[in-house]
Order: structure tokens, then C-alpha cells, then sequence
């Protein structure tokens, strides 16, 4: 059995951690990339689970002996990818769904070029606002600087193998599970 790469990427506010969270429930063969990160943990996260809660001192060591598939500073803290998660998956033949920025996805196709990146995509920039805004999980500040990176995340996003807009989640979901089928699918018969 293959072991397959799909990243689910796209800007703050634009659903793709609830439509990697559905992916990863409805295809029972996914397993989750646990991204390491130096931010703090949210109320109902889980080391190990949600991230890989790092120091700066740390993650930044752990940079330094190329330990990282690919690393992103994000609002002021380290994101990355770490390389064990990634290769063990393969060695496995699991597949691996990732949920990161927009850089991270176009580094991880860098590396691993059969990787499939999903972009998703806001139906404006309007309602990825509203969005932002109505998760009350961040102050003003914070969302101004999440939307001050949308138009280079919208840029890059047409680098992606994949863009699929968001504009009704149901819909946007079963256009996703039908893409990561097709790509299973392909992926199968290379083997």
C-alpha cells in the first residue's frame, strides 16, 4: 500500500482545519501531521495531538539540525513540520493529512513532490473577515494581522494542484473528499 500526502491549506477564517477535522474523521486510513509550534496551547488542546508545543530555544535547535520538513514563522510563533512524522508515515504506506500555511503547503510539495496540495479558498475577502471575527478566539490585533497575509495567501494558492471555495461547507467538503479520492485512486496505480 502507497502512502499518500494531502495538505489542506488556505488563509485563516477559511475552514480548512473544520474540513481536515471532517477528512480525518470520514476516511478512517488518514492519519493527522501533528505540527510542532512554540505558541501557547489553547483550552481543549493536547500536546502531542493538536501540536508539538515547543520553546523557542527548542524549535529553533531542532531547525538548526534539520530536523523540519518545513518551518514558517507565523504572527510571532515557529510552525513547522517535523521530519520523523513525515517519512515514518511513508515507511508505514499511512497517509498523512496536513493542515498548514499557505508556505508550509508549497514547502512540503518542494520536498515531496508526489504531495497533494488542497487550497481552500474563501468566497471573498468579506466573508473570511466576518469569519475571523465571529471565532472570537482572537483580539483585534491578531485578525488585522491575519488578514494582512490574505492577499499573499491568495497569490500563493494559485500554485496549488487544487483550489476549492468555500462558500457552503457541505458542498465544499464532498468537492474535498472527492479530490483526495481521486488522488488515492492515481496514487494506488503508480504503485
Amino acid at each position: 500500500m502507497a502512502g499518500g500526502l494531502i495538505v489542506v491549506s488556505g488563509p485563516s477564517g477559511s475552514g480548512k482545519t473544520t474540513i481536515a477535522r471532517t477528512l480525518l474523521r470520514d476516511m478512517p486510513s488518514f492519519r493527522f501531521s501533528v505540527s510542532a509550534t512554540t505558541r501557547p496551547m489553547r483550552t481543549g488542546e493536547r500536546e502531542g495531538v493538536d501540536y508539538h508545543y515547543l520553546s523557542r530555544d527548542e524549535f529553533q535547535r531542532r531547525v538548526a539540525a534539520g530536523e523540519f520538513v518545513e518551518w514558517e514563522e507565523v504572527y510571532g510563533n515557529l510552525y513547522g513540520t517535523l521530519r520523523v512524522e513525515v517519512d515514518g508515515a511513508l515507511a508505514r504506506g499511512q497517509n498523512l493529512l496536513f493542515d498548514v500555511d499557505v508556505k508550509g503547503a508549497l514547502s512540503i510539495k518542494e520536498r515531496y513532490p508526489g504531495a497533494l496540495l488542497i487550497f481552500i479558498r474563501p468566497p471573498s475577502r468579506a466573508t473570511l473577515e466576518a469569519r475571523l471575527r465571529a471565532r472570537s478566539t482572537e483580539d483585534e490585533s491578531t485578525v488585522l494581522r491575519r488578514l494582512a497575509r490574505t492577499d499573499m495567501e491568495l497569490e500563493l494558492g494559485s500554485r496549488f494542484d487544487r483550489q476549492v471555495v468555500n462558500d457552503v461547507l457541505d458542498r465544499t467538503i464532498a468537492e474535498t473528499k472527492a479530490i483526495v479520492e481521486q488522488y488515492l485512486q492515481l496514487n494506488e496505480r503508480r504503485m
